[in-house]
C-alpha cells in the first residue's frame, strides 16, 4: 500500500459528501418545482447517497489509522463493512422510490410540471456523477479500496438512472405522463441493482476469496525468479480484507546452511511483498530433497520458463 493513501482515501471520502450534498439539494428543490416523481426518487437517490457518505468518510478515517498494539497489521479489514453499510442505504433508497412510483402508477394519481427545470437539474447530476465515477473508481484501482470502488460502482448507476429520469421527464413533458413513474421505477431497479453488486464484491472481501489468477501468478514467478530457488508448492493467496495475505513452500538445496535459507527466504518475501495488493507473506523453505514437490501445471510451466531463459 503506497504511503499517501491514507490521506487520499480521506480526501475522496469528504469531496464524496459535499458533492452528494450539494445534488440532493439541487434535486430536491427542482422536485419541489415540478413534482415529477422521477427528479422525486433522483433526488431520495441523492440524499441516501450523502447519508452513506458521511459513514464512508468515518469508515475510512477509521481504516487509514495506522497500526496500534491491538490491531498490528492496521485497520484495513474495516474497508468491506463499509461497503456493505453503503449497500443497504442503496437498498433503502431503491425500495423507497419503487415503492412510491409503484403506488402513484397504480393509482393514476399523475401530475407533472413541463417546464425545463428537471431535465436541466438531472442533464447536471449526469455530469456531476460521471466525472465522480471516473475520479473515484481511479482513486479505488489506484489505493485497493473496496470502500471506493462500492461508491463508484454506485455513482456509475446513478449516470444511468439521472438518464432514465430524464427520458420519463421529456415523455410526461409531451403528454405521456404514465413514463414518469416508469422512469422512477428505472431508477429504482438500478439503484437495487447497484446494491447488489456491491454486496456481492465486499462479501468477497470478508470470506477470504483468492485474488485474480494473473496476480497468483506473477507471486509465483516472483518465488520462482530467485536463483536458488529451485520449485514451489502449496501456494495459497487470499483476500483479508482489501489486502492479501500469501502464504508458499520454496524448494532449496538441502545442502544450504540455515543463514543461507534465511536470506533466502527473506528475499522471496521482499519480492512478493513489493506488490502493492499484498500485506503479509509467509515462505516455509523445504530442502529438495524431501521430495515434497506437488504438482502444478503453472509452477512447472514457470520453472520451465526460468530454466530456458538460463540457457540462452
Amino acid at each position: 500500500m503506497t504511503d499517501d493513501r491514507p490521506r487520499v482515501l480521506r480526501r475522496v471520502g469528504l469531496l464524496l459528501l459535499g458533492a452528494n450534498v450539494a445534488l440532493a439539494l439541487l434535486k430536491g428543490g427542482a422536485w419541489f418545482a415540478t413534482g415529477s416523481l422521477a427528479v422525486q426518487s433522483e433526488a431520495v437517490n441523492s440524499a441516501s447517497d450523502a447519508v452513506y457518505s458521511l459513514v464512508t468518510v468515518a469508515g475510512l478515517y477509521l481504516t487509514t489509522r495506522p497500526p496500534d498494539f491491538e490491531h498490528p497489521h492496521g485497520h484495513e479489514r474495516i474497508e468491506p463493512f463499509v461497503g456493505l453499510f453503503v449497500a443497504l442505504g442503496i437498498f433503502v433508497a431503491g425500495g423507497t422510490v419503487l415503492y412510491q412510483s409503484a403506488t402513484a402508477l397504480l393509482s393514476g394519481d399523475v401530475a407533472v410540471s413541463r417546464g425545463p427545470t428537471a431535465v436541466a437539474v438531472l442533464a447536471v447530476a449526469a455530469v456531476a456523477k460521471f466525472a465522480l465515477y471516473r475520479y473515484v473508481l481511479a482513486a479505488a484501482d489506484r489505493h485497493n479500496s473496496p470502500a471506493l470502488t462500492a461508491t463508484a460502482v454506485d455513482n456509475r448507476n446513478d449516470i444511468l438512472t439521472a438518464s432514465a429520469a430524464i427520458v420519463g421527464v421529456l415523455g410526461a413533458g409531451v403528454g405521456y405522463p404514465v413514463l414518469d413513474p416508469l422512469a422512477a421505477i428505472v431508477v429504482a431497479v438500478g439503484i437495487v441493482y447497484t446494491g447488489v453488486e456491491v454486496v456481492r464484491d465486499n462479501l468477497g472481501y470478508l470470506l477470504g476469496r483468492a485474488p485474480p489468477e494473473e496476480l497468483r501468478r506473477e507471486i509465483l514467478r516472483r518465488a520462482l525468479e530467485h536463483p536458488d530457488v529451485e520449485g514451489a508448492h502449496d501456494v495459497i493467496a487470499h483476500y483479508v480484507g482489501p489486502e492479501i495475505d500469501v502464504s508458499l513452500h520454496i524448494e532449496v538445496e538441502g545442502e544450504r546452511t540455515l543463514h543461507e535459507a534465511h536470506d533466502i527466504e527473506s528475499a522471496v518475501v521482499d519480492s512478493i511483498r513489493e506488490l502493492p495488493e499484498v500485506d503479509d507473506v509467509f515462505v516455509h523453505v523445504d530442502p529438495r530433497e524431501l521430495d515434497e514437490w506437488k504438482p502444478d501445471e503453472e509452477v512447472d510451466q514457470l520453472a520451465d520458463d526460468r530454466w530456458r531463459s538460463q540457457q540462452e
